[in-house]
């Protein structure tokens, strides 16, 4: 296996063949062939319990971008477009019907994206959490260059290569805690509990991260997907108080197996007190059946564990897909 190019030693994500999280991993051999054992045995996940057309009435919307000042809509799943300082910043964006190296077989879509590239305001920013196909979807960012062929990109260490591909012009690379200025705003690459892998030969050869934008408006926090760890608080004593954060809910089920990269709605809620966040909306949950819950399943958790913590729903909200929240400074 070739060296990793960016290795640090003084870097605890950082080894010799690629990156890794600092928290011990309690995975063992053969739990992925169990889990898709025991899903099949099951019939994991079910459907909502009212069916999805009935899931797609309640938690579904067009975007509407009538809406002023600084604020972010969520595009279903890990997509955000944020409006900060006049720029507009997409996150993971995914418009594809399956995410999936094949166009015929993988996760499809159970609920339509909230709105299409070419509906999409003037975008300046693409940022991208990690490689995964849910977050990192080849056909919507070619889709995206060809009305703004202009967009700068942002991602973590070892992906500058693969977005140069698609046909970005300008990719930039980061490391956890790298800063790069853009338009007036500052953009951090921050830690996160997750992993990599596009192809069998390739898993952790690049890194993964959440994202901090901060403008005059007020300060940005996306996680990408991540699992809980009590580390990721840094990110608010170092960065400043965050007064806006996209948190993820779902792909959770079942926790034995899912805990060490994604984060269950009791764990989030924990999360969000730990950055003492002033606002924010959940995210990762209502498009792809990633876990074994079904998709109404995380909302409920979600408002559960915010009621438990004595967190009002504005607080902290289940926006349905298209969503928008206004963000602003304390």
């Amino acid at each position: 296996m070739k060296k990793n190019p960016y290795y640090d030693a003084s870097r605890a994500h950082h080894t010799p063949r690629g990156f890794r999280n600092p928290e011990p991993s309690q995975r063992r051999q053969g739990d992925v062939e169990r889990w898709h054992k025991e899903r099949k045995q099951a019939g994991l996940p079910h459907p909502p319990a009212m069916g999805y057309e009935a899931f797609c009435r309640r938690w579904w919307q067009p975007c509407d971008f009538s809406h002023t000042g600084d604020g972010a809509w969520w595009l279903g799943h890990a997509g955000v477009l944020l409006r900060s300082g006049g720029r507009h910043i997409l996150l993971d964006p995914v418009f594809s019907e399956r995410v999936s190296p094949v166009s015929f077989y993988g996760p499809r879509r159970k609920t339509p994206p909230p709105v299409l590239p070419d509906a999409l305001p003037p975008i300046d920013l693409v940022l991208i959490s990690h490689n995964h196909y849910d977050h990192l979807d080849t056909p919507s960012l070619t889709a995206l260059l060809r009305r703004f062929p202009d967009m700068h990109c942002m991602v973590p260490l070892g992906l500058k290569r693969r977005l140069l591909r698609c046909g970005f012009r300008n990719v930039s690379e980061l490391d956890w805690w790298d800063l790069q200025a853009f338009g007036g705003l500052e953009v951090h690459l921050v830690p996160a509990r997750h992993w990599s892998m596009r192809t069998p030969w390739d898993r952790n050869r690049s890194l993964w991260g959440g994202w901090v934008i901060a403008g005059a408006g007020g300060r940005f926090y996306f996680s990408g997907d991540t699992g809980y760890s009590a580390s990721l608080g840094e990110i608010s004593r170092r960065l400043g108080t965050i007064d806006l954060a996209a948190l993820p809910i779902g792909a959770y089920a079942p926790r034995w197996f899912m805990a060490e990269n994604h984060i269950a709605p009791e764990l989030t809620v924990r999360l969000f007190q730990e950055l003492a966040c002033r606002q924010a909306f959940a995210m990762h949950w209502g498009v792809f059946e990633l876990g074994d819950e079904p998709l109404d399943e995380p909302p409920r958790l979600l408002q559960e564990a915010l009621a438990a913590a004595g967190i009002p729903d504005a607080q902290f909200s289940a926006l349905p897909i298209g969503g928008f929240v206004a963000m602003s400074a304390g």
